[in-house]
């Protein structure tokens, strides 16, 4: 690959980890609000490291190992920084397993935003699709069959993969409705919850999201120092949010439209590339740019009649 592609890739993976993981430092600068300053200067410092190198820079070897059970947990580590031809074409045969699973659970988050959650309307017909939210079930169920029924006449384990893609989805799905529901407690500074009760929420929440952004790394680049570096920065940029800017990222209405229409994109592409088609590398960080910059621009236009 050269230089300029993977500048491209790794500023396209920064780009999309920091704004699919907004909601994500939203929750942490609110629940850090009701924590004493010592508990908060232990998660900024230590939970970073743990966010960066210890689930998305686990997440991605796990995958990899998942897809290829007969490298085992340490072969797929090795495998990953390997040269070796045979392990390059084990790895890329079984690409179209994790894309597919991978497309499936990205198209699924973002058909259960556009059909059920509350949000800020950006585009025609947003609020229509909104109002039909009883139709997000019967659109994903036709969608993963269609994917399947195509998927079992290349590979079996495509299909496979596929549907493992929708039970991952339904699985966090799950989770972070729990978490929503435990953050309104958390919120209460007389919860009588402890702060280290409070960082053990936010990491589990975090795990949560890293699934989110490791997964739609994979739409960028099957290269995974390159998805441990486009990751492990964006992780650091939504620290740095929780920190500083928080307030002022809340007053752009639209980002989370522009991170949610990146990921059917993504989502799109991965299912796409599953199929053989073939897709340029620079697609993606392409699309994640302009859809965000879009909605990013959408956002500015409406908060200036706020300021006159």
């Amino acid at each position: 690959m050269e230089i300029y592609s993977i500048i491209l890739v790794v500023a396209g993976l920064v780009l999309f980890e920091t704004i699919t993981s907004i909601d994500n430092a939203i929750i942490n600068a609110e629940v850090l609000s009701t924590m004493s300053q010592k508990a908060r200067k232990w998660f900024l410092t230590w939970g970073l490291l743990i966010a960066v190198f210890g689930l998305r820079g686990l997440l991605p070897f796990l995958i990899v190992w998942a897809v290829n059970p007969g490298l085992g947990p340490v072969g797929a580590v090795t495998a990953t920084f390997s040269n070796d031809p045979h392990v390059i074409e084990a790895i890329e045969s079984s690409t179209p397993i994790l894309l597919a699973g991978g497309g499936i659970f990205m198209v699924f988050i973002f058909f259960h935003w556009l059909f059920l959650e509350p949000k800020n309307f950006g585009l025609r017909g947003e609020r229509f699709i909104f109002s039909q939210g009883v139709w997000f079930y019967a659109v994903v169920s036709i969608i993963l069959a269609l994917v399947v029924w195509f998927g079992l006449q290349q590979d079996p384990l495509m299909a496979f993969g596929a549907v493992v893609g929708s039970t991952v989805f339904f699985i966090t799905h799950g989770f972070k409705e729990n978490a929503a529901k435990a953050e309104e407690e958390l919120l209460k500074k007389k919860s009588g919850m402890s702060d280290w009760s409070k960082i053990f929420y936010l990491e589990a929440i975090d795990g949560s999201f890293s699934i989110d952004g490791v997964l739609g790394a994979f739409a960028f680049t099957l290269s995974v120092p390159l998805i441990l570096i486009g990751n492990g920065i964006g992780a650091f940029v939504v620290r740095e949010l929780t920190i500083r800017n928080i307030d002022r990222i809340k007053k752009y209405a639209y980002l989370k439209n522009g991170a949610m229409y990146s990921v059917f994109f993504l989502g799109i592409i991965m299912i796409l590339h599953s199929f053989h088609f073939e897709i340029p590398e620079w697609l993606s960080p392409v699309i994640t740019a302009g859809v965000v910059g879009f909605f990013f621009l959408k956002s500015k236009r409406e908060m200036k009649p706020a300021k006159a």
